[in-house]
């Protein structure tokens, strides 16, 4: 993408984000700080919704908490309408204090302490997934006769953040774990499956849809009268390289499961990046700029936020986040941009040094866009003694 049509997606985003950089405009702040604006979810909420709607019937949107726990985003969603992917007990609490239905929660983790299972169960949780013998066993045991579907792995991801490895049953395999779901007295429902976080474009899904769609067809075939297809996240966010409208992403998506399913009866969609990343900024400050040697190629410059304290997804520098400083408007030089902590694993970007103002000195302001995603859920309690990433609603 050349670099006046990137200009033009970056002016649109910063556009939408007025009210947020209003705010971080008229504050101070003594510690690194998420500042999200819940009408962005919104309008990304919605922008989703119509897109997932192509198709017969469309898709229901789960929204995966873990993306951002805040509880105003909670509250918003539901009032929308929005249903919730829950990876644990604490979410599905979260998701009822603020007035979701049970019924409108699926309990999505494959890994699940039995007396969770039992909770949720408890709770009027009905649908549940696994990828195991032993998880089915569980979940029979105390949620009897709760409807579960099959998470299946898939190979190859395009994605920026690939989720094929922990999660997820052999293709292979999937039909016998159908089966034992059925001799265990549970519902099995249907298949899910992740084509990976930050999947850039809608083409992407095909060879992942083209897996599944094949165990979807033989497990038809084999008599199980399948009813769920639950096609995960993937939905992406901008950081810095062109990607298409939520809408169309969306409804391209839903077109080329329709080529490869036909008409299925529900269709469950978990976003969770591309609901809430561009919702968010972090405020955090420069706490020093440094080479290690006079003739060092490029600048250290550490922050007082890092992988530990909310920005775990530079690992292996996979989500590459945009930065604006009161300096952006002087010359720019490549950079190696690192974290606060004593962990010598707390670098940011090495391999892809950043680009960064000359004249940046400690003390001064830095601006990350797009965080509304997995950063205050990562964030540690306190290690090293920083505290843990603050995050203002508005």
């Amino acid at each position: 993408m050349n670099a006046y049509v990137t200009d033009l997606v970056g002016a649109f985003a910063d556009a939408r984000t007025q009210t947020i950089d209003s705010f971080i405009a008229a504050n101070t702040f003594d510690r690194p700080t998420l500042v999200l604006d819940t009408a962005l979810v919104s309008d990304q909420y919605d922008a989703l919704a119509r897109g997932l709607r192509t198709g017969k019937g469309g898709a229901d949107i789960h929204y995966a908490v873990k993306a951002n726990p805040a509880r105003e985003i909670i509250q918003m969603l539901v009032q929308k309408g929005c249903r919730f992917d829950a990876a644990s007990r604490g979410e599905i609490e979260l998701c009822l204090s603020q007035g979701a239905a049970p019924e409108h929660i699926s309990f999505g983790n494959t890994v699940k302490r039995t007396s969770d299972i039992a909770f949720a169960y408890g709770a009027g949780v009905q649908l549940f997934a696994a990828d195991a013998e032993e998880e089915l066993e569980k979940i029979a045991a105390h949620a009897p006769g709760a409807q579960v579907y099959i998470r299946v792995i898939v190979e190859n991801s395009q994605a920026d953040w690939p989720l094929s490895r922990k999660f997820g049953v052999a293709t292979g395999h999937a039909l016998s774990l159908l089966g034992h779901a059925r001799d265990l007295g549970l519902r099995p429902v249907g298949l899910s499956f992740h084509v990976g976080s930050q999947t850039k474009r809608a083409e992407m899904w095909t060879g992942t849809l083209d897996q599944v769609a094949r165990v979807w067809h033989a497990a038809q075939a084999a008599g199980f009268r399948l009813t769920l297809l639950n096609i995960g996240g993937g939905f992406p966010a901008f950081y810095g390289e062109a990607i298409d409208h939520p809408s169309a992403y969306a409804a391209a998506v839903m077109d080329l499961i329709q080529d490869r399913f036909g008409d299925v009866p529900r269709i469950m969609a978990e976003p969770g990046r591309g609901l809430v990343a561009e919702a968010g900024k972090i405020v955090a400050e420069v706490l020093l700029v440094s080479k290690k040697s006079p003739d060092d190629l490029h600048r250290w410059i550490y922050l007082d936020i890092g992988k530990f304290s909310g920005l775990a997804e530079t690992m292996d520098e996979a989500i590459r986040y945009q930065f604006q400083t009161a300096r952006d408007h002087e010359d720019m030089g490549a950079c190696i941009l690192a974290g606060p902590s004593c962990d010598s694993a707390d670098v940011l970007y090495e391999n892809r040094p950043v680009q960064l103002p000359l004249g940046l000195r400690s003390g001064d302001r830095i601006v990350i866009r797009a965080c509304g995603a997995y950063t205050s859920s990562y964030s540690s309690v306190g290690f090293n003694g920083f505290p843990p990433l603050d995050v203002v609603v508005l």
